[in-house]
């Protein structure tokens, strides 16, 4: 993600809970939209990973607004991905005093939004 444009801005959400699976579906929609488009498909899609999401891509923009002085209307969501972060390790009770391991995800999001062309 370093190599981004000098006209874009970008925004990072890391220790997300939530498996980067789940979190690449809802993005791949996003990817491509304008930012009012990717609002109103984040608001009524039906998954959790969508709240943090919309933190993020809000984020973005108003990078974008804050540093770029870029307009929200004009803005284009360039690049959208999800990388794997920690996972925390719990253990669940088993039969005969065995121990079960549950893996509880953690994801980084970053969002880059830029002008459309």
């Amino acid at each position: 993600m370093a190599n981004t444009a000098p006209n874009q801005a970008l925004a990072h959400g890391r220790y997300i809970r939530g498996s980067v699976s789940k979190v690449r579906r809802v993005l791949d929609q996003i990817r491509g939209r304008t930012y009012r488009e990717a609002l109103i498909m984040l608001e009524f899609m039906p998954y959790r990973s969508t709240g943090p999401i919309t933190k993020v891509l809000r984020s973005a923009v108003a990078n974008a607004e804050h540093n770029l002085g870029l307009d929200p209307a004009t803005l284009v969501i360039a690049v959208a991905s999800a990388d794997m972060g920690p996972s925390l390790k719990r253990f669940r009770p088993r039969a005969q005093g065995r121990a079960y391991a549950i893996k509880k995800q953690t994801c980084h999001i970053s969002i880059a939004v830029a002008p459309s062309a």
